[in-house]
């Protein structure tokens, strides 16, 4: 019996042009559950480290040295090529998109850097959070949409000490990535760091029976409000004393000024 060889060659390299491009399609379409964000956790510890801005002790991001690396540009490109649809799980949701936003905050400081703050990113007419900060999943997305449309909708008021608006008086950026598997247990410690710090979290004067708090705690009032209200949910997460405080009606509320320069 004869043999072909010639058309045993095509069809092998037709096969193999084929498998080749399966692989490219698989690639091109990440399932966002999967999504891994060991790069960022990476880049962190590269590019953050303890500071004084301000005179506020802080994890304070080298923006300069971050605009320069590679591997932010390449994850940075990553984001786009997942698929929203494939997140399963709440914590899958909630890791996912608070490591979204802090990786484009982060990168709306670093291609303009340098900057004095944030908001120097947008203009009196367009402001900074609804300027286009990257494309994930395919679509633009503005740090808005994310914090708001997405973020505040999953009923989590823990994700407003876990996402970072690239500010001094923003929470700390954690020095490691977010991950859905210990997802409770990061954002609980989140809290319990960012109330310890009387120049930016918490501070009681006990003379005058005052708590000044974040000015995020005023902002987004309305997400504790579910939870009892701001100072009965701090309350978990501060030492028993202080709760004791907390818990008397005749303490006042204050609120902390809020530092807009860039955490750099």
């Amino acid at each position: 019996m004869l043999i072909n060889t010639n058309y045993i060659a095509r069809v092998m390299k037709r096969a193999e042009v084929l498998a080749i491009s399966l692989v490219l399609i698989l690639l091109s379409v990440v399932p966002v559950g999967a999504f891994d964000f060991s790069d960022w956790d990476g880049l962190i510890k590269k590019h953050v480290s303890l500071k004084k801005v301000d005179g506020v002790m802080i994890n304070a991001v080298n923006y300069k040295n971050l605009k320069n690396d590679g591997e932010f540009e390449k994850l940075v490109s990553r984001l786009n090529s997942v698929r929203e649809d494939s997140l399963k799980t709440r914590d899958e949701k909630l890791a996912f998109w608070i490591n979204t936003y802090n990786i484009l905050a982060a990168k709306m400081v670093a291609d303009r850097f340098p900057i004095k703050s944030i908001k120097d990113a947008g203009s009196f007419f367009s402001s900074v959070w609804k300027k286009s900060a990257g494309h994930v999943a395919g679509k633009e997305r503005t740090l808005n949409e994310i914090e708001h449309e997405i973020l505040r909708k999953m009923d989590e008021p823990r994700i407003h000490v876990a996402i970072v608006c690239a500010s001094v008086s923003c929470p700390d950026l954690r020095l490691e990535a977010f991950k859905a598997d210990s997802l409770n247990e990061q954002l609980n410690d989140q809290m319990k760091r960012f109330l310890q710090s009387s120049e930016k979290g918490m501070r009681i004067d006990k003379k005058d029976n005052r708590v000044y708090l974040s000015s995020i705690f005023k902002w987004f009032k309305g997400d504790f409000e579910s939870r009892g209200g701001v100072l009965k949910f701090v309350s978990k997460f501060v030492s028993p004393e202080v709760a004791k405080e907390l818990a008397d009606s005749r303490i006042d509320v204050s609120y902390l000024d809020y530092n807009w320069n860039v955490n750099g």
